[in-house]
């Protein structure tokens, strides 16, 4: 019986061993992308074309709005991420095209991570820019790009 149960836990930590050697050579994903960084929600096909960093102070970025676009849906999308995901706190995100439509797309609420994504088809509006902005707690920022 001893004979079985080290072969167990011999085996046990085997396992764990080459669990853990497996799991740090393992590519990134959603989960394991560094904080702040775009984790991919927007879905896939979208790739980043700008961002914009929301600031608690002149140093310190609080979260950062990645909007993406995908040529197989043509739309723009985007996703506010959180630079230190940690207790919930309230977050926003918009989306919208300038100058004309004035009703954005928007997620907001009480999130540990990342807020939206919000999807905008900028191929149906006569708006020639995209404009965008985030909230993390009372930390607030926005802009008007991407103008065709």
């Amino acid at each position: 019986m001893k004979l079985s149960r080290r072969t167990t836990t011999a085996a046990a930590l085997t396992v764990l061993a080459l669990g853990g050697t497996l799991a740090a050579t393992a590519p990134a994903s959603a989960a394991t992308t560094a904080a702040g960084a775009y984790n991919g929600a927007c879905g896939a096909g979208y790739t980043v074309q700008d961002s914009m960093d929301v600031k608690s102070s002149q140093t310190t970025v609080a979260g950062t709005v990645y909007v993406t676009y995908s040529r197989d849906t043509g739309k723009h999308c985007a996703v506010l991420v959180r630079t230190k995901p940690g207790t919930r706190i309230f977050m926003e995100v918009t989306l919208d095209t300038a100058p004309t439509s004035g009703s954005p797309a928007r997620d907001y609420g009480s999130f540990t991570t990342y807020a939206g994504p919000v999807y905008v088809d900028a191929s149906q509006s006569d708006a020639p820019c995209l404009e965008w902005s985030g909230s993390v707690d009372i930390y607030y920022n926005s802009v008007q790009g991407l103008c065709s």
